[in-house]
């Protein structure tokens, strides 16, 4: 019995070590079948960040494009800021892992000592040692063990924020890219307009010195020629600042990169409906906050396990002699072993506030957790109901281009026969243009919504 009882009591102290706060289902949203947008065959599945992602920005077959993100994968600055924290919790999984091997080391010293014997003094003597000293922490109640599985989950979260930092940046450099092409576009347009203009100045300049025109009919004309340079070269302006953003995203000097003006071919993917539920799960921040929880979760047993003893196991072994020729010598040798057994008693309240501050952190977790798992359902519906909108503002404003640009060649005929006004022409050739860079415009929000949705459903959908 009097071995059992202690064997029974440990066992009761490991139970009650390793229990951990359980993770109330209440606290979590409730997932829902399907997304409000769609065809209703979206589904949602567990998070999956290990899974392949592909090359989605290759669907906008796009060489340049490919091309940026390529280089943005090599030296973008937040993602090698993100490797590096992986490998610093790497590092720290290697350390707790160490704290339960054996720890072996070796010593060496020599002391000079002298000392009274019986009331008189003895002479000083040299004494030399040498040898090797091993000790080992007993885990009987999962402290090491539980602090090496939070470390462990904690670089599982930092390898996810590097797969979300990749996915950001590869996101940004194509929405960046894509809103430079479309300015690329809208600046063609406002500068054809320009030419537009400059030729009914001239025309208007003309008549006026015929007389068939008043004055203020070339000052009209001139006003809208100068306005639309003004908004040329606003767009100028815009250009150079996307360009030095592109400049910063692939890890490049702002001064040394240039990206000529070409026409806006880049393709628009359609992301299909009814993608496999596992692509959203591979959302890497919603990964991310989960590993958080986890941890945060064994980190309270391992605050727990701080009240249980502490049982290390210590051995030494080598030699001591005065003289440093016996040292080696057989006669010289020494050892010893022994068992090292330490439980607390009063602290002051220090432990316990060790485990309330970690139920705290616990607690954060999980509503962290919890706002993540909602902004991951915010983020599709948005994007979703997003491209479908855009899709029918896209067929309107079509139908306005079409309308204004028959509305312009019939003033401009009118007003060349004298049928109408210059104001007239003006006007139809100021909507022309405005729904012009309208259509522009909503083209490029989709091509922005279709990366934004890529980026919400955590990557490629193939």
């Amino acid at each position: 019995m009097k071995f059992i009882a202690p064997s029974l009591i440990t066992l009761l102290l490991a139970g009650c070590a390793a229990s951990l706060p359980a993770i109330d289902p209440a606290a979590l949203p409730a997932a829902p079948q399907s997304f409000k947008e769609g065809d209703g065959r979206w589904t949602l599945a567990a998070p999956a960040e290990a899974q392949p992602r592909g090359e989605w920005w290759r669907s906008f077959s796009d060489p340049v494009l490919d091309e940026l993100v390529e280089r943005a994968n090599r030296s973008n600055s937040s993602i090698q800021v993100a490797a590096a924290r992986l490998r610093q919790a790497r590092a720290f999984v290697q350390a707790t892992q160490a704290d339960r091997a054996p720890q072996v080391s070796a010593d060496a010293g020599a002391a000079r000592v002298g000392g009274i014997v019986n009331g008189v003094p003895g002479p000083a003597r040299s004494l030399y040692s040498t040898g090797v000293n091993l000790s080992y922490e007993v885990d009987l109640f999962g402290r090491l063990a539980q602090a090496t599985d939070a470390a462990v989950l904690d670089a599982q979260a930092r390898e996810a924020l590097l797969q979300s930092a990749r996915l950001l940046v590869q996101a940004e450099v194509a929405q960046t890219y894509l809103e430079l092409r479309a300015l690329d576009a809208e600046r063609a347009l406002v500068r054809s307009t320009v030419g537009a203009y400059r030729d009914t100045l001239s025309l208007t300049e003309r008549r006026f010195r015929a007389g068939d025109v008043a004055e203020l009919d070339v000052a009209r004309a001139r006003t809208e020629v100068a306005a639309t340079e003004s908004d040329a070269l606003a767009l100028d302006r815009r250009r150079a600042e996307l360009e030095h953003a592109l400049a910063v995203l692939i890890g490049e000097v702002s001064s040394s990169f240039t990206l000529g003006v070409a026409d806006w071919s880049t393709a628009l993917p359609v992301i299909p409906a009814g993608v496999p539920s596992t692509v959203l799960s591979r959302r890497p921040d919603v990964s991310a906050a989960q590993s958080s929880l986890l941890a945060a979760q064994t980190r309270v047993g391992v605050a727990k396990a701080a009240w249980f003893p502490s049982v290390t196991l210590t051995a030494t072994g080598g030699y001591a002699s005065p003289e440093l020729g016996d040292l080696f010598k057989w006669s010289a040798r020494a050892w010893g072993i022994g068992a090292l057994a330490s439980l607390p008693l009063f602290d002051g309240g220090r432990r316990e506030a060790g485990i309330q501050n970690a139920g705290g952190e616990f607690e954060v977790a999980l509503a962290r957790y919890r706002e993540q798992v909602l902004v991951a359902f915010r983020d599709v519906e948005d994007q979703l109901s997003s491209l479908r909108l855009l899709a029918e503002q896209a067929e309107a404003q079509d139908r306005a281009v079409a309308s204004a640009s028959r509305s312009t060649a019939l003033s401009d005929v009118r007003y060349r026969n004298g049928y109408v006004s210059q104001l007239d022409l003006l006007d139809a050739q100021r909507s022309e243009l405005r729904n012009r860079r309208q259509a522009l415009q909503v083209r490029s929000a989709q091509y922005q919504s279709t990366v934004a949705l890529v980026r919400a459903l955590g990557g490629g959908w193939q």
